[in-house]
């Protein structure tokens, strides 16, 4: 049996460790990683195979950056020649990224099967890029592997054969357990007692000028409570530096850091008093190690963070980001659970599924 796994951003990484191992333990399984190239910033791709434990990958598309339908297009031209030249019985896709989207079309055409682990999350707002992703990926789908409850209703109403989808847990969760102690030893000693951690990346926060000039002045405000380690993404950079932003004040506690590695940053996650973020996995990250999130998003494609977990959606509202920060130093933020399944076991769950279905289509 073939099985072809595609990644191509940080959060890829994440969920498609697991799986390769769990995969890894059944009889007369092969695997293929490829790489398409989508990060291409050494912290914020290559690092991560040697943290996880990932083989190097087998093949590397190299396609770098991009907007979107560029990047997007030279992902499904490459890796056609790929999969032709594999001839996989399965391509198992994680997430939602451009990578995603890109090999699930190349599959449907060529008429391979197609396992989507993480599916069903939506955001209902089809302004994300991310949102389109989930949806085509879906759709095109012949396997579909959900994190929780949510996102076997979004299936259900949408259409989806029920036959075809799993509820199998959270992978990203299963990399989570597995790497806590080793992240928990890499924390420096210079670290500050409590701090907030700060993650930023999404466009709709990054690329407008007045917003991102509004965040960092309320991080300047909480800093002076609280220290606040922001490390900067490269994109989020990029627009400090083209707007001649920074850090300018003397009783400011912010400490703008270069990208920390996956171990360092779940390492500071585990530690924080409260994590500020846009990002869809720290949102679960955080709900699973218990710590406050506060997502600066109108909406979540994880919803059962709110709902079960430890995240609190603040949108563009800089008072209740000073509000949600008090709530925390006041000792009243939010409690929150681990939602079911997220045990540590998802990717078993998921190489059962594979290996099983496979069995009875030979």
């Amino acid at each position: 049996m073939e099985i072809l796994h595609v990644v191509g951003a940080r959060p890829n990484f994440m969920k498609a460790a697991p799986v390769v191992r769990a995969l890894n333990a059944c009889e007369q399984v092969r695997q293929t990683l490829v790489h398409t190239g989508q990060h291409y910033d050494f912290n914020m791709s290559d690092v991560f195979f040697q943290e996880l434990g990932l083989p190097a990958p087998d093949i590397n598309l190299e396609v770098g950056s991009g907007s979107h339908a560029q990047q997007t297009s030279q992902i499904i031209s490459k890796f056609e020649a790929v999969v032709l030249d594999r001839k996989p019985d399965y391509v198992v896709v994680y997430g939602d990224v451009n990578s995603t989207v890109a090999a699930a079309l190349v599959c449907a055409k060529l008429m391979v099967r197609v396992a989507h682990v993480e599916a069903g999350l939506r955001s209902f707002d089809r302004a994300m890029p991310e949102e389109v992703n989930r949806l085509l990926t879906d759709q095109l789908s012949d396997l579909l592997f959900t994190p929780s409850e949510d996102g076997n209703d979004n299936l259900k109403r949408e259409g989806i054969d029920p036959a075809k989808v799993h509820l199998v847990g959270n992978v990203m969760i299963d990399t989570l357990i597995r790497m806590l102690p080793k992240a928990v030893e890499r924390l420096p000693q210079h670290l500050p007692k409590d701090y907030a951690l700060v993650t930023l990346h999404r466009p709709s926060n990054v690329d407008d000028m007045d917003w991102l000039k509004s965040l960092l002045k309320v991080l300047e405000d909480i800093s002076r409570e609280l220290p606040v380690l922001f490390p900067v993404h490269p994109r989020t950079r990029q627009r400090l530096v083209e707007w001649g932003i920074c850090s300018g004040r003397h009783d400011s506690a912010l400490q703008l850091l270069e990208p920390a590695p996956y171990l360092e940053f779940l390492g500071l996650q585990s530690r924080a008093r409260v994590v500020i973020t846009d990002s869809g996995g720290i949102q679960e990250e955080t709900t699973f190690l218990g710590v406050p999130c506060l997502t600066v998003r109108e909406n979540t494609e994880r919803p059962i963070t709110v709902s079960v977990g430890t995240n609190v959606l603040v949108g563009r509202d800089t008072q209740q980001i000073r509000q949600e920060v008090e709530r925390v130093l006041a000792g009243r933020a939010k409690p929150g659970k681990v939602p079911p399944l997220w045990d540590g076991h998802a990717a078993d769950r998921i190489a059962a599924v594979i290996t099983g279905h496979s069995a009875t289509l030979a």
